[in-house]
């Protein structure tokens, strides 16, 4: 990353309707479930306000079904009542007098609602969804539209500056414009010019409704990437009607929640479907934005010079850090905490119903919660054992809030675990890793790498004692485990072994498969072949030319024959992300790995490994055994403290060992420095 000069474009006013915004950078709308909190407002408005502060020139909120048909989930009301409207004023007064021009998304759920009033533009189930939406009827659809509009009228009363109408992603708009969820054959679908009638009504009488200066922007599904989905010429089609009808500015979305492409997550490379977005660019006169998997500025204002788009949008850099822009702005680029597109604590955490946040800033949507940890108020001498994820977090936040805090690390790097995970393809933690060294370099912790200490080393020089030892591989009981075949896992991803052709791994979480990944793919960035080759891969063509732009996936020639092995009978992968491990499993299937559950292991020999599956013996013949059956937390020096009778407190693996957890380590070693 570059100095501030470095992006003009990014930085640059942009004129939008009857607005002109003062940067080029969106803050796009994400579910964050803050609202299911009694002081949920409060919680939304401190989030929102720390970013508009942070320099995102528009916000956009999470959705906001316009009636009780088009609510994701039960227990969350419409935004449909003046009451409603009254109860944001507060937070939208805040955003805006923070900085930032905010809008208000309109989410109609369609199909993919949770809950037994759920509709569609036809009687068919999702098959991410358990529930069969009912058909809306002609005078139903109607009523829906007005409901779209009053919905708009109420966010303009709430004082937002506009709305964004959610058409994307496979919501309910995104159901009638594309013949996959639409077989209706009246006003509402048949033809592409009636399917698209849904958006066009609702833009056409809310621009009617709230005149010239209430910005609308519309969210339209640049590719839907499922069988079914709408063509290049029907996209730029709706997108020219939307325009039309009297939408500001066009918004990009990439791919429906049920398509079995990922678009966002970490194998995504950057910038992957800026093609898709430029396309629609070239189609109208409106400003248009990209979205997914832009993180850093010098991708955003690569995108911007090459004319692909108009503006950019980055919902989960803002939960990595809220002060993307205003860091950009000042040359700071380096203190960016990237987002690094794991998807753990933002959108996995959504889908198991719990509140949002992030991997690499634990503050996210904890900002009132966080505020209000506060320790004794007395500068300290603290001293931290392990420069791992919870180490680096915790020796950082401790020095930053005034503490006088010395890291100490037994190896010649800081990082722990996080050196392993940042060699898997995809994988961004040379990002974290920038960004702790950076801030280790300014918040004054005196860093010891090299350094094994005792307790003698410690007694009485701290008034704070923190063990962040992290943890040691575990070293399964198997017949022939020293077998000159048996590798670590830590020695593979260190480049200090080099495994064979013929390759069994013994453990298949979340490290087992990172292996898989690494023994089978070359690392990627954001060139245009890494773009090209993933394209390939998933079968993509960017330009739509077929429905959904799907098109055969290309074949794969593995690099190695690799075997995933576990001792569960459940199914493989299971422990993986909620939104990544599907995706993670086809991609290293379709390599040819072969994986198998319900595995006694009985000896490593020349051979290879000797095991039972399912009761049935059988033998591998593989060049190596590589051992990934999870980890052991490492205390010897919290239990070499505490039998001397020094009292430390435990954090991250050496607490609780999981496999290469950073999420938790990261967010317990912030939490425990703000308690101090």
């Amino acid at each position: 990353m570059s100095s501030a000069a470095s992006y003009q474009m990014l930085l640059s006013p942009l004129r939008v309707g009857t607005r002109t915004l003062k940067n080029r950078v969106m803050m796009g709308s994400m579910h964050t479930r803050l609202e299911h909190f009694a002081d949920g407002i409060a919680r939304q408005t401190a989030f929102f306000v720390e970013r508009a502060k942070g320099g995102a020139a528009l916000i956009v909120t999470g959705g906001y079904s316009p009636n009780e048909a088009g609510r994701l989930e039960e227990g969350v009301p419409p935004f449909n009542s003046r009451d409603a409207a009254h109860e944001l004023r507060p937070m939208v007064r805040a955003v805006r007098e923070a900085g930032a021009v905010f809008l208000l998304q309109i989410l109609h759920a369609g199909r993919y609602g949770r809950q037994p009033q759920a509709v569609g533009a036809s009687a068919l189930r999702a098959p991410i969804n358990t529930v069969k939406p009912h058909a809306l009827t002609e005078l139903e659809v109607e009523q829906t539209v007005e409901d779209y509009v009053r919905c708009a009228e109420l966010a303009a009363e709430a004082g937002f500056d506009g709305v964004e109408v959610m058409g994307s992603e496979g919501y309910l708009i995104n159901q009638f414009t594309a013949p996959r969820t639409n077989d209706r054959n009246d006003a509402w679908g048949g033809d592409a010019e009636r399917r698209m009638r849904l958006p066009v009504e609702i833009v056409r009488r809310t621009r009617e409704r709230l005149g010239p200066g209430f910005l609308i922007m519309y969210r339209i599904s640049a590719l839907d990437l499922v069988e079914g989905g709408n063509t290049a010429e029907e996209i730029a089609a709706q997108a020219k009607a939307v325009e039309r009808a009297g939408a500001d500015i066009l918004n990009t979305g990439i791919g429906w929640h049920e398509a079995r492409i990922p678009t966002i997550a970490y194998f995504v490379p950057r910038a992957a479907w800026r093609d898709a977005t430029a396309r629609i660019k070239r189609a109208v006169g409106i400003p248009v934005i990209a979205s997914n998997r832009i993180n850093r500025p010098d991708v955003a204002d690569e995108i911007l010079r090459a004319g692909a788009a108009d503006m950019v949008s980055m919902a989960r850099p803002f939960l990595a850090d809220a002060e993307f822009v205003n860091k950009t702005a000042s040359g700071r680029v380096d203190e960016i905490n990237v987002c690094i597109a794991c998807n753990q604590a933002c959108l996995d955490f959504i889908f198991r119903d719990k509140v949002a946040s992030c991997l690499v800033n634990p503050r996210a949507c904890n900002e009132v919660e966080f505020d209000a940890l506060r320790g004794s108020g007395r500068r300290k001498r603290v001293a931290v054992i392990g420069a791992g994820a919870a180490g680096l977090a915790c020796a950082i936040t401790a020095a930053e809030r005034g503490h006088e805090v010395d890291l100490y690390e037994r190896a010649a790097e800081i990082g722990g675990q996080m050196n392993y995970a940042r060699v898997v393809p995809g994988k961004e933690f040379d990002e974290l890793l920038r960004y702790f060294n950076t801030r280790l370099q300014r918040s004054g912790v005196r860093l010891h790498l090299n350094s094994r200490v005792q307790s003698r080393d410690l007694r009485d020089r701290f008034d704070e004692l923190v063990v962040a030892t992290g943890v040691a591989p575990r070293r399964p009981d198997i017949a022939g485990i020293d077998h000159p075949k048996v590798l670590r896992y830590p020695d593979v991803f260190a480049g200090r072994a080099t495994p064979g052709a013929r390759i069994a791994i013994i453990g298949a979480g979340g490290i087992g498969f990172d292996m898989a990944a690494f023994l089978l793919h070359a690392q990627q960035g954001d060139t245009p072949q890494a773009r090209q080759d993933f394209m390939q891969e998933w079968g993509v063509d960017t330009a739509a030319r077929e429905r959904g732009g799907l098109i055969p996936q290309s074949a794969v020639t593995p690099k190695r024959q690799i075997f995933l092995l576990q001792r569960s009978p459940r199914k493989i992968g299971q422990t993986l992300g909620v939104t990544t491990g599907w995706a993670l499993r086809a991609a290293i299937m379709r390599h040819g790995v072969t994986a198998l559950a319900g595995c006694s292991y009985r000896e490593i020999n020349d051979a290879g490994l000797l095991l039972a599956v399912d009761g049935e013996q059988r033998q591998l013949e593989v060049d190596n055994i590589i051992i990934c059956a999870g980890q052991e937390s490492d205390r010897s020096v919290y239990d070499e403290l505490v039998a001397a009778g020094v009292p430390a407190h435990l954090i991250g693996g050496a607490d609780v060992a999981a496999e290469l957890d950073a999420l938790r380590a990261i967010d317990q070693g912030t939490r425990h420095a703000l308690t101090l």
